[in-house]
């Protein structure tokens, strides 16, 4: 059986395009006692994949070059040779940015598509939402009581927060990119949305849209934002940093913001994160989010494109701003 994949073709200095990708036919192998045959039928494209094409190791391995990337995909099994999966089961991977593969059943999970959609398991269902919900309870221990700035409100993980801390019952003040986008935050519960694009001075809007400040800080676009948190900030304030994604194409080192001391003088708690050291709060993100959904109080946004060539456009359009809620592509 032949599969087609998406390549790196170097690691790109500054903003990627599209001949740093090349769509590439491959032989699948036969398959063997304890594989699955798997046809993928939705993609996940995300930020932190730009680290991925950088050609150094983070958190985790750089993708290899002329070889298969990877990424969040759903599909389902066309042939399995393991007693844990049939024909017609519906499965999630890593094995992205490709149509078919052949894995050994034990690097693919059982998803139960009767109970959300299937591409639900990539967005508010997936690491999206985990990382949305590990960032507000264990690195913010959002309240009742706080006020939430909470950055790329109209993006994946942005839009999860919202929504989730509006269940926790916290007043949210959203910025977004073009009044579309505003008007977006705020029908999915942000009490206030700001368009970072349409002021010249972003902190003042934003405690201005905030009453006075705010407690916590969900970051996800780094740069001027990181610069004007610093003096949204109430003392005591905490920072949950899941993404910086402004500074992701950056070809040289960049200022540093000469507000810092801020951290001193607020007492500011700040805390990176990466979501997959946090998977013993897998459960309870399961529970709150069924709650949550049951009552209505959370939905999941996606934008989609269509078919495996459109991979990388749909990836370069994170780093415009073309998505609201989650970026797939439907194969």
């Amino acid at each position: 059986m032949k599969s087609h994949q998406i390549q790196l073709t170097a690691y790109p200095k500054g903003e990627p395009g599209s001949d740093h990708f090349n769509l590439v036919e491959v032989d699948l192998p036969a398959l063997r006692d304890g594989e699955v045959l798997i046809a993928n039928r939705w993609l996940s494209v995300d930020p932190y994949m730009r680290g991925r094409m950088s050609g150094i190791k983070t958190y985790v391995d750089p993708f290899p070059l002329n070889g298969p990337m990877e990424g969040g995909a759903v599909g389902e099994v066309l042939e399995s040779r393991s007693d844990a999966f049939k024909k017609g089961d519906w499965v999630m991977s890593m094995q992205g940015w490709r149509d078919a593969y052949v894995a050994d059943a034990k690097l693919v999970q059982a998803i139960d598509a009767s109970i959300l959609p299937p591409q639900a398991y990539l967005g508010i269902a997936g690491l999206t939402g985990m990382t949305a919900y590990v960032g507000l309870k264990r690195q913010i221990e959002l309240t009742a009581a706080d006020t939430i700035w909470v950055s790329a409100g109209a993006g994946a993980v942005g839009s999860a927060a919202i929504q989730f801390s509006k269940a926790i019952g916290a007043k949210v003040v959203a910025t977004a990119g073009g009044a579309e986008k505003v008007a977006y935050c705020q029908s999915i519960g942000a009490d206030a949305a700001v368009d970072y694009k349409a002021v010249d001075n972003l902190a003042k809007a934003v405690r201005e849209a905030a009453g006075g400040g705010v407690n916590a800080y969900f970051e996800n676009v780094g740069g001027t934002h990181w610069t004007a948190a610093l003096e949204v900030l109430k003392p005591k304030g905490r920072i949950a940093v899941c993404g910086m994604i402004q500074r992701y194409n950056d070809s040289s080192a960049q200022p540093i913001p000469d507000n810092l001391t801020n951290i001193i003088a607020k007492s500011l708690r700040i805390e990176g994160f990466i979501v997959s050291d946090h998977m013993d709060l897998r459960k309870d993100f399961i529970t709150d989010l069924s709650n949550w959904m049951m009552a209505g109080k959370v939905s999941g946004e996606e934008t989609v494109r269509e078919g495996l060539a459109n991979m990388p456009n749909a990836f370069l359009g994170l780093f415009k701003g073309e998505n609201r809620g989650k970026m797939l592509v439907k194969l």
